[in-house]
């Protein structure tokens, strides 16, 4: 007997068997226990996490006879009888699947309606599944539209699709929908353990975690690079070889990466990347085990309780949580995230990795000059003198400002008292400050009705993370003048926002929150946009904080008595 890839061959044949999508599964066992069953279903989700497979279980659910012949719907199919069987082995004459990625046209939608005229002929219900829904044309859409909304009682429409967002909502108004959500790396290292297991396998743990972490959500992915690993690995799974099979990079150097980071080591940073280009590791591969490290590190800083004791890495992870502030930490992240899309730029890659690697040395948070080279600490002409001051409590919204005493002579020590409870030594930085200069303030934005919606609106659209870069940059500089039922029309102050590109993109942003409009853009003054109004705001806190650092008794006390000054742009709100 041939053999079966392990992708086919535990492939869940029941809701019971299926992991990772409790959601889904507990929704469709209760209606198919009730029997409160609609006429259309989509299911959306990334390649590999079951789709088809949910299919197939709620056709034979719909369609099981029962192992006696006296079976009726059931939220557990028997798995014995002719039409369970027929459907597994894809043979079931109600059950048909069109793969609408080749069949896109409306000559085969028209084809799959044509069989719905007649009743079933082997089972209760007949099913149609159109996997990659998205990929129909527009005419093959409307094609299926009065079908899809009133189809005989005896049909059933499943839907799938990795895209939803290009299903018309015509379509989507019609289906009862479940989104099918990656699976967490615990999910699939569990189910792995399971079926190595009955395959009597050998396999170590780390192994197994390194799969779990490369299949991205996919269990089918993750069965698959199981298959590759056993055929790699010569029947076993092994920590080096599967490492080696898959490219990954040795935790050990993300490890001293980040340690180096942490302590400013730009040598050790160095000959790390270069270690990496000596033994063909991945540069991408780099950063995303740099980004996975660095979250977790982020995890255990905000909530030490949630750190994974069963991983082995973990205590290594706590050390380099504790080693590294969590704004740092934060910081990190974000360059090795934005790092990743450099790296085809560059004409070599271990280059734009140095690079990168460089950036997350130089914009360390709280450096207070720069480092004249990667080894040397910064050195400052200024005499070396500190203030340490032990404030009092602090209210909430208190906000702690870089108090410049002035040059002294012999450089002493100020410790001036301060009534009320103590906090942790403060040492502040002596810098000579320049005094301020003043600059024009822009005109006060003026709220209109308009302005109030297109605000509230783009806040939802960039805190969901539906438009990024140059369209959310179009969406907060621009002014919306004017709309009526099927279009708007927005304002900007530079022509570079009017691209094209970016007009589309917020349009089908705007699309999928539910406005359906044409949108224009023209140039011209812009008297309120969100970005306006965030700017005005966020200059009112700092205008209320500064007034609270100039108004606080120890502040005036040590200008008065010391001739401290405060260094401008010191004062930061401490809440939003």
């Amino acid at each position: 007997m041939s053999y079966v890839v392990l992708a086919r061959k535990y492939r869940p044949r029941t809701f019971s068997q299926m992991v990772g999508q409790e959601h889904v599964v507990r929704a469709l066992g209760n209606a198919l226990a009730q029997q409160r069953l609609h006429h259309a279903y989509l299911f959306t989700g990334t390649r590999g996490i079951g789709k088809t497979t949910v299919s197939r279980i709620l056709a034979k659910s719909l369609n099981c006879q029962g192992p006696d012949g006296n079976g009726g719907i059931t939220a557990e199919p028997c798995g014995v009888c002719q039409a369970c069987l027929d459907i597994d082995a894809g043979r079931f004459v109600d059950y048909t699947e069109l793969d609408a990625a080749s069949n896109r046209g409306v000559d085969e939608v028209q084809s799959l309606l044509e069989q719905a005229v007649y009743k079933p002929v082997q089972g209760r219900f007949k099913v149609f599944m159109i996997d990659e829904v998205h990929m129909l044309t527009g005419h093959a859409f409307n094609a299926m539209l009065k079908t899809l909304e009133e189809p005989p009682e005896y049909l059933k429409f499943v839907l799938a699709t990795t895209d939803p967002q290009k299903v018309p909502v015509t379509v989507l108004s019609r289906c009862l929908q479940f989104n099918l959500r990656p699976m967490a790396p615990e999910t699939v290292h569990e189910h792995l353990a399971h079926v190595l297991q009955s395959e009597g396998v050998p396999a170590d743990d780390a192994a197994l975690r390194l799969l779990s972490r490369a299949a991205r959500g996919s269990m089918r992915d993750a069965l698959s690079l199981t298959d590759q690993a056993i055929a790699f690995g010569g029947g076993e799974l092994r920590e080096p070889t599967v490492r080696q099979m898959l490219g990954a990079v040795d935790r050990s150097h993300m490890f001293r990466l980040i340690e180096a980071l942490a302590q400013g080591d730009g040598k050790t940073v160095v000959e790390t990347s270069d270690a990496l280009r000596e033994n063909g590791l991945s540069a991408g591969s780099t950063l995303e085990e740099m980004s996975a490290v660095l979250q977790r590190m982020a995890v255990v800083q905000a909530v030490p309780s949630a750190a994974d004791t069963s991983d082995p890495e973990s205590a290594e992870i706590a050390r380099l949580a504790q080693l590294m502030p969590a704004d740092e930490t934060q910081l990190l992240y974000s360059i090795c995230l934005h790092g990743r899309t450099e790296l085809g730029l560059a004409p070599d890659e271990y280059a734009a990795l140095t690079m990168v690697l460089l950036r997350l040395l130089a914009f360390k948070p709280g450096s207070v000059a720069q480092k004249k080279t990667l080894n040397e600490p910064a050195r400052v002409a200024a005499p070396a003198v500190a203030a340490e001051v032990k404030p009092a409590a602090a209210p909430p919204g208190r906000v702690l400002p870089v108090v410049d005493p002035a040059p002294r002579s012999d450089g002493p020590r100020v410790k001036p008292g301060v009534t009320g409870a103590a906090s942790e030594v403060v040492s502040v930085p002596v810098r000579m400050a320049p005094e301020p200069r003043e600059t024009a303030a822009p005109a006060p934005v003026v709220p209109t009705e308009e302005g109030n919606f297109w605000f509230d609106l783009v806040q939802r659209l960039v805190a969901e993370e539906a438009i990024t870069a140059l369209v959310r940059e179009l969406a907060l500089q621009s002014q919306l003048v004017a709309r009526d039922e099927g279009h708007w029309m927005l304002r900007v102050e530079r022509e570079s926002l009017n691209q094209p590109a970016s007009r589309e993109r917020l349009k089908n942003a705007l699309r999928a929150a539910g406005h359906d409009v044409e949108l224009s853009v023209e140039v011209g003054a812009v008297h309120d946009s969100p970005a306006r109004r965030l700017a005005e705001a966020a200059a009112e806190r700092q205008r209320a904080a500064e007034q609270i650092i100039y108004a606080d008794d120890f502040v005036q006390r040590m200008m008065r008595d010391f001739g401290a000054k405060i260094v401008p742009g010191s004062i930061k709100p401490t809440r939003h």
